[in-house]
């Protein structure tokens, strides 16, 4: 018996597990990083503990911290959500000896399951087909290039205690499997503090489809169906949906058959699930087992009608689950896209910063946790929230989808919302049509490009900024002339591109833009609280647009952009600043540096490594030249756009 729970996690799936939680009449206990001392699970929960600090191993990774604030707040279950310590055997064996309930699998079948080479030997024990590969205990690099050639190519390695894309490499080439080990094994000490590796045989194209099983304490095993997660990037899921395109009735009985053995096999209790390769021709092979909730279940929960939250309470609480296999109903489809504060066009790096603005859309489902002027750090996943649409066909909800992305207003902080509409939108995702490879495949690095604006929402920038400048005249002098109206020139930027324009004050609220694109009248009918509706080209239509310091961030027809008015600014002195400066795309810590003061340096040579969200990039040299000054070293903490490096000045 338990009343109130603590919940051992952040942001969308605390708030998540706090709405459940809250309807089933339980009380709940938020715990906090530094970071996230306003953050909004904060604020919903009946209470909250400071963790402190703000890096994840000094808060919500520290098991000694999370059972003091249990103790502290009197909860007496615990619910892990995901992420963070929700897989972590060691976390629910210190939950039972402190006498709370963990609200989860038993530890036995977290410790089996959480190291995909004892999962995958263990599944083959069970007769669950399973990828070729190797997932032996000798790990040195002979062992593994002598079984990368036996296995051959592609291959994937993979680190054996982790998820989520990290320490995971496609080689192709046997040239790179070393380079390929080196760096998953260092990725995978990094996230998850073991560089075991595992190898695969590389399953082209296929599609990622999961099942979701629950059990309980009374012996019942079921399945849920299936979701489709196959739209990846960086072997991270973006889009999810239920059911999958290519799975027959039959298929699902079968995958779900195997799915409830493998969950009987090693004695599972709670919600977990079998994630599975499914090739063209209907073969499916064990990926590994999620042993908490998923993500993506939302999408289950919209085609099942059921509260998979409240089922985790239930069994927790002792409780059998709440229906038998022949009682699971699905009803429509459901399709699920994850907000990523990451720039998609830059090679999807993660963003932190001031979320400025966030208007969630109305009509579809949003799971998040966010307000306007709210900070997203750069400690954490860059996942911030989740729009799920559902229909009574795919093409219903994949148009509803579309839709609510379109009308979410998230600004401050670049973000994938015009990414993910791409996607929902290609011909080739309508038709249901996809695999892991989808976004290669139709996305390809160097044809991922963020869309220009059209030449009248750069009109509009140009007209905001203008507005803005003159909030600080006084209304009688505004738009005074003492003879005819003058063309005043604009300058904005936007990323290395520049926009000239020249405004003109026609009448009241009534502007011309002329550029080297054309010429616009635009009418502003009105423009509060960051939403403005305006006339041009006899259209009314609307955007939203969000002010900070010199730059506007302004969303108008699916598209959104910033632009920093560098009217002022001599082109030739930023042209300049340019070349010099490498500045942080992202803020991070630093976790290593290459270079030092006054070594030369070659255009793309390695300069030194961020790390932000999880992930690790790599900072290279824009250009051949000398290094004047190196501003940071190992562990600094830097901003966005905080200079890293200066070079010489070209000659």
């Amino acid at each position: 018996m338990f009343r109130k729970i603590l919940i051992a996690n952040r942001g969308e799936i605390a708030c998540r597990v706090i709405r459940t939680a809250r309807a089933l009449g339980y009380r709940t206990v938020a715990v906090y990083s530094d970071a996230d001392r306003e953050a909004e699970h904060v604020r919903q929960a009946d209470e909250a503990v400071p963790l402190g600090g703000s890096a994840p191993a000094q808060s919500y990774l520290s098991i000694e911290r999370l059972l003091e604030a249990a103790r502290r707040s009197g909860a007496e279950a615990v619910h892990p959500g995901y992420g963070f310590l929700s897989e972590n055997a060691e976390f629910a064996e210190a939950c039972a000896a402190a006498g709370l309930i963990f609200i989860g699998p038993p530890p036995e079948a977290i410790r089996l399951m959480g190291n995909k080479a004892a999962a995958k030997r263990r599944m083959i024990e069970a007769n669950v087909p399973c990828v070729p590969g190797y997932q032996g205990a000798a790990q040195d690099d002979a062992t593994l290039i002598a079984e990368a050639q036996r296995i051959g190519f592609p291959l994937m390695v993979k680190a054996a205690a982790g998820g989520g894309g990290r320490g995971m490499r496609l080689v192709e080439d046997p040239a790179d499997l070393v380079a390929a080990l080196a760096a998953a094994r260092s990725e995978a000490t990094t996230a998850f503090g073991s560089s075991e590796l595992i190898l695969e045989r590389a399953i082209l194209r296929p599609r990622h489809v999961e099942i979701q099983v629950f059990a309980d304490r009374h012996g019942n095993v079921i399945h849920l169906g299936e979701r489709d997660c196959s739209i990846q990037r960086r072997h991270q899921k973006v889009i999810e949906e239920a059911p999958s395109p290519a799975v027959t009735p039959a298929l699902r009985e079968r995958m779900g058959e195997v799915a409830v053995a493998a969950a009987r096999a090693i004695g599972y209790v709670g919600a977990g699930t079998l994630e599975f390769l499914l090739a063209e021709d209907g073969s499916f092979y064990f990926m590994e087992m999620n042993t908490r909730l998923q993500v993506e279940h939302p999408v289950t929960e919209e085609i099942t009608g059921q509260d998979l939250v409240a089922w985790q309470l239930q069994v927790a609480a002792g409780e059998p689950l709440p229906l038998a296999q022949h009682e699971i109903r699905w009803q429509g489809w459901a399709i699920e896209a994850r907000l990523y504060a990451e720039d998609p066009y830059h090679g999807f790096l993660p963003q932190a910063g001031r979320l400025i603005a966030w208007d969630p859309p109305a009509g579809v489902r949003v799971e998040h946790g966010l307000r306007a002027g709210q900070e997203i750090p750069p400690f954490y996943d860059p996942m911030i929230a989740k729009l799920v649409a559902h229909g009574r066909t795919r093409e219903e909800a994949r148009r509803r989808l579309l839709h609510a992305l379109e009308d979410c207003v998230a600004l401050g902080v670049n973000t994938n919302r015009s990414f993910l509409a791409a996607c929902l939108d290609h011909p080739e995702f309508a038709a249901g049509r996809t695999s892991t490879a989808f976004i290669d495949t139709h996305f390809p690095p160097q044809e991922l490009t963020p869309p220009p604006p059209p030449p009248v929402s750069v009109a509009l920038a140009a007209v905001l900024a203008f507005r803005r400048m003159e909030e600080g005249v006084a209304p009688s002098l505004r738009e005074w002339r003492s003879t005819a109206p003058v063309p005043v020139p604009l300058k904005l930027a936007r990323g290395d591109q520049r926009h000239e324009l020249t405004l003109t004050v026609c009448a009241p609220d009534r502007y011309r833009a002329v550029s080297r694109e054309g010429e616009w009248t635009l009418e502003i009918l009105e423009a509060q609280d960051g939403r403005v509706v305006f006339m041009a080209d006899g259209v009314r239509r609307q955007a939203r647009y969000v002010f900070d310091e010199t730059r506007v961030f302004l969303q108008q027809g699916g598209g959104e952009w910033c632009f920093e008015d560098v009217t002022l600014v001599s082109t030739r002195a930023s042209e300049h600043e340019g070349e010099a400066r490498v500045t942080a795309p992202m803020n991070g810590a630093v976790v290593a540096v290459f270079v030092e003061a006054g070594q030369q340096v070659r255009r793309g040579e390695r300069l030194l490594v961020l790390e932000a969200m999880k992930m690790e990039h790599e900072i290279t040299a824009p250009r051949d030249g000398r290094i004047l000054r190196l501003t940071v070293a190992p562990g600094k903490q830097v901003k966005q756009r905080e200079l890293l490096i200066e070079l010489e000045p070209a000659s």
